[in-house]
């Protein structure tokens, strides 16, 4: 139902920004998951053999991904941070709502990465609370999941910082460093969250002090990476 997709869309909640991808912002991404190759290595999704689809270049994907979300299929946001009132924002990730679906369903999946650089600030705690209230007050979906890595520790407490529920794991669910790997699977239902994620997330932060805000690595989910669909973090 494209009638209900808008976009482009900028979001902003406190130091947290979520805007459409740009071209321009090839030099960034790439000095971010070079300088970072360590911190995504493990959980950078591949291609099964036999794939027919062709790598694409960074601008191919981001306007590729751009007529997705005017399609209403899609959000490709990336996540922009104000290290300080009043300073110069930083490109420091993505958050990405892909398979949004209508009909019977309302649901949507999100991916995630971030910056190792910036990581540990709730950024992306806050980046998925807004990306997830946007989708179910705007976009009238119902249910959103995410896919992690059993052992991906950071981004699993991304999900208990929200409040998403543990769904188990999925079974050779994505390809990830040349094999189909397991997967445990989150979701959270506008019903869970009357108030709203980011005031559930702003609540939690308040209940468990700044000690709460540890490492936030990455989620599943259909990221620019020119030569693989997707990238966890």
């Amino acid at each position: 139902m494209a009638a209900r997709a808008i976009w482009p869309v900028t979001l902003t909640h406190g130091p947290v920004t979520l805007r459409p991808m740009r071209v321009r912002d090839e030099q960034a991404w790439a000095e971010i998951r070079q300088r970072g190759f360590t911190w995504f290595s493990p959980w950078d999704s591949t291609r099964p053999p036999g794939t027919r689809e062709s790598a694409m270049t960074f601008p191919r994907q981001v306007r590729e991904f751009a007529a997705r979300a005017r399609r209403g299929d899609m959000l490709p946001f990336a996540v922009d941070y104000e290290p300080e009132p009043g300073a110069p924002a930083v490109f420091c990730g993505q958050v990405t709502v892909s398979g949004i679906s209508y009909g019977a369903t309302c649901w949507a999946q999100v991916g995630y990465w971030v910056d190792p650089r910036w990581a540990g600030r709730g950024i992306i705690p806050l980046a998925v609370a807004i990306a997830a209230d946007h989708c179910f007050s705007t976009l009238g979906l119902h249910r959103l999941e995410v896919a992690i890595r059993p052992d991906n520790a950071k981004s699993l407490a991304v999900m208990l910082k929200l409040g998403f529920h543990d769904d188990g794991i999925r079974e050779r669910y994505m390809h990830v460093r040349g094999a189909w790997r397991d997967h445990r699977t989150f979701s959270l239902m506008s019903e869970d969250v009357p108030e709203g994620v980011v005031a559930r997330y702003e609540r939690y932060v308040a209940q468990h002090g700044e000690h709460s805000r540890v490492g936030e690595s990455g989620a599943d989910g259909p990221t620019l990476r020119p030569g693989s669909d997707n990238t966890e973090h």
